[in-house]
């Protein structure tokens, strides 16, 4: 598959399968990431790989963090939210280790990891895996980064659940419509 039709085909599936990406295609993966558009050549990402029984682990952090967050929460969405590592046989956690020293904006360093996260996104496609990306109120939360063993400071730019596709996303091309515009200046 060429750069364009990756680019343009690129979907997140419904669901996942447990065939995660290893060997070769995750090191292709993960190269992509450190491809990505970097200001200043700062590398300010990490990639945290989850998987195995540290899914469970995970889903048990994520469980915590929510009780944490809301001491009120029933057993049922404290279930769900123990389950989510479990959508995936691989998540690839991405954050950005922010550098305060540089010349180099914070957010232009959370754009770089961002940037990591899309290029890994579209390398797994590339290799015949699905991917999607998600964040929610554990990527904010202070007791989630910690228990990853980042820093405060750091920021979680997205949890990419990977793996083969169990049920595709949707196939329909997006709008581009009211999207893009032509900017001359005479406005």
């Amino acid at each position: 598959m060429d750069a364009v039709e990756a680019l343009l085909t690129r979907v997140s599936p419904l669901r996942l399968g447990s065939e995660s990406p290893e060997g070769v295609a995750l090191d292709n993966i993960l190269n992509a990431g450190l491809r990505a558009p970097d200001h200043g050549r700062l590398r300010p990402w990490q990639f945290l790989l989850v998987r195995g029984e540290a899914r469970n682990r995970f889903g048990t952090v994520l469980e915590e963090a929510l009780r944490r967050r809301e001491p009120a929460v029933t057993e049922r969405v404290l279930q769900a939210e123990r389950e989510k590592p479990l959508r995936a046989p691989l998540i690839v956690i991405v954050a950005a280790s922010i550098r305060e020293d540089s010349k180099v904006p914070p957010i232009e360093q959370q754009l770089c990891a961002g940037a990591a996260a899309q290029n890994m996104l579209i390398a797994a496609h590339a290799q015949g895996f699905g991917g999607f990306w998600r964040t929610g109120a554990a990527a904010y939360d202070a007791y989630v980064k910690q228990a990853l063993g980042l820093k405060p400071a750091d920021a979680i730019v997205g949890f990419l659940y990977l793996g083969n596709v169990a049920a595709p996303g949707p196939a329909k091309q997006p709008d581009a419509s009211g999207v893009v515009k032509e900017w001359t200046g005479n406005n």
